[in-house]
C-alpha cells in the first residue's frame, strides 16, 4: 500500500482542526483516540509500513512519525488550554463578593468555659490579683516536688498522672495535674508581697460524667508578711458571693489534706434543689467546691523564702465544675464535645463580657 504525501497533508489539517474545535477534554480525548489510539487512523498507517519496499519504508517512516510528534505536541497544548479555561471557569464560579453586606445575626457563642475564665478573672481582679500562666508540659520539681510532694509519697498517686517517656537522662516529662507549678514559677521570680491567680488547663488520668482527662483549673496565691487564715475566708466568700450573684452566701470550711498547705481545708457552700435547679446559697445542704489552705513552710523554703518572715495561702477550684453548677449543665464531657445545638444552648454572646457594674451572666 502506498501513501501519498498529499494524504498525509490533509489527514493532518483534518485532525489538527478537529483538535483546534474540541471544547472540552472529553472531546479532545475521543479525537486523539481516533487518530493516535491502537486503532486511530496514524496508527493504521504505521503498520501499513511492514508491506514497503524498504526504501519507501524508510521514507515513510519518518514522514508518519513527524505526523504523530505534531498531532502529539498539539494535543497536549490545546489541553492544557481546556484545562485552564476549566479551571478559570471554576474559580469564577465560586468567586465570594466580599461587598455583601454580613449576617443580621452573628452565629458563633462563647463557650461557658471561657465564660466563666472571665467571670473568675474579674472579680479577682478587683480584689488586686493578677493573672499569671505557665507552660502545660512540667518535670517532676515543678508539679510534686517542690509543692512538697517527696519521691514516693502516696499523693502522687491520686494524681494519675499523664508521664512522657524518660529523656536521655532518664528524667520523665508529664502533663501538669494542676496549674500549681505556676506558683512556685512566679515565686521563684518575683519578689512579695505576691498575689496571683492561675488559670489554665490540666490533665489527669480520669473520665466520667464529672471527670474528663482535661479539664480547667483557676487557683489563687498570695504571699506577704501579714496574711492569715481570716484573709483566705473573707477571700473566698467575696469571689462566691459574687461569682453566684447571690447577696449572702452559707459556707463552712472543713479540715483537709493537701502537701502544699497546712492547714488545709475544703470549702462547702449551703444550696437546696428545687426540681433540677440547684440553688447556691439557700437550703441545708452542702456542696464542695474548691480546696485551700496556707502554704506550707516547705513549699516556701524550696523557693527561697522564708517562712519565718513569709506566709501566704492558696486555693484551686475547677473552671468546668463551676460552669455545671452556676450554669446547670448536667454533663461535663458535653463541654467538649463540639456540638454547635449544646453551644447555642449554653454559649454566651460574644459582646456579654463579664463586669461586676452590670452583672457577670446574662
Amino acid at each position: 500500500m502506498t501513501v501519498q504525501t498529499t494524504d498525509l497533508t490533509s489527514l493532518e489539517r483534518d485532525i489538527l482542526a478537529a483538535i483546534a474545535a474540541a471544547e472540552d477534554e472529553r472531546t479532545l480525548d475521543d479525537v486523539r483516540v481516533k487518530a493516535l489510539g491502537k486503532k486511530g487512523r496514524v496508527s493504521k498507517l504505521m503498520k501499513s509500513l511492514a508491506a514497503m519496499e524498504a526504501d519507501e519504508r524508510k521514507v515513510m517512516g519518518v514522514k508518519l512519525n513527524g505526523l504523530k510528534t505534531t498531532l502529539s505536541d498539539a494535543i497536549a497544548e490545546r489541553q492544557d488550554e481546556l484545562h485552564q479555561a476549566a479551571l478559570d471557569a471554576r474559580l469564577a464560579a465560586e468567586k465570594v463578593d466580599v461587598t455583601l453586606p454580613i449576617r443580621p445575626h452573628a452565629e458563633g457563642r462563647i463557650h461557658p468555659v471561657s465564660q466563666v475564665f472571665d467571670e473568675i478573672i474579674t472579680i479577682f481582679a478587683d480584689m488586686g490579683f493578677e493573672v499569671k500562666e505557665g507552660p502545660d508540659i512540667e518535670d517532676d520539681f515543678y508539679n510534686f516536688t517542690a509543692l512538697n510532694f517527696p519521691p514516693g509519697h502516696p499523693a502522687r498517686d491520686i494524681h494519675d498522672t499523664f508521664f512522657f517517656h524518660p529523656d536521655e537522662n532518664g528524667e520523665r516529662k508529664l502533663l501538669r495535674t494542676h496549674t500549681s507549678p505556676v506558683q512556685i514559677r512566679t515565686m521563684q521570680a518575683e519578689k512579695p508581697p505576691i498575689r496571683i491567680i492561675v488559670p489554665g488547663r490540666t490533665y489527669r488520668c480520669d473520665s466520667d460524667q464529672t471527670h474528663t482527662p482535661m479539664f480547667h483549673q483557676v487557683e489563687g496565691l498570695v504571699i506577704d508578711q501579714e496574711t492569715h487564715m481570716g484573709h483566705l475566708k473573707w477571700c473566698l466568700e467575696e469571689f462566691t458571693k459574687a461569682f453566684f450573684e447571690v447577696d449572702d452566701i452559707r459556707f463552712r470550711f472543713r479540715p483537709h489534706f493537701f502537701p502544699f498547705t497546712e492547714p488545709s481545708a475544703e470549702m462547702d457552700i449551703g444550696y437546696t434543689r428545687v426540681g433540677n435547679e440547684i440553688r447556691v446559697g439557700e437550703g441545708d445542704d452542702w456542696l464542695e467546691i474548691l480546696g485551700c489552705g496556707m502554704v506550707h513552710p516547705n513549699v516556701l523554703k524550696n523557693v527561697g523564702l522564708d517562712p519565718d518572715v513569709y506566709q501566704g495561702f492558696a486555693f484551686g477550684m475547677g473552671v468546668d465544675r463551676l460552669a455545671m453548677l452556676k450554669y446547670g449543665i448536667p454533663d461535663l464531657r458535653d463541654f467538649f464535645a463540639a456540638d454547635m445545638r449544646w453551644l447555642t444552648h449554653y454559649g454566651f454572646a460574644a459582646l456579654d463580657m463579664p463586669n461586676l457594674a452590670n452583672g457577670l451572666s446574662r
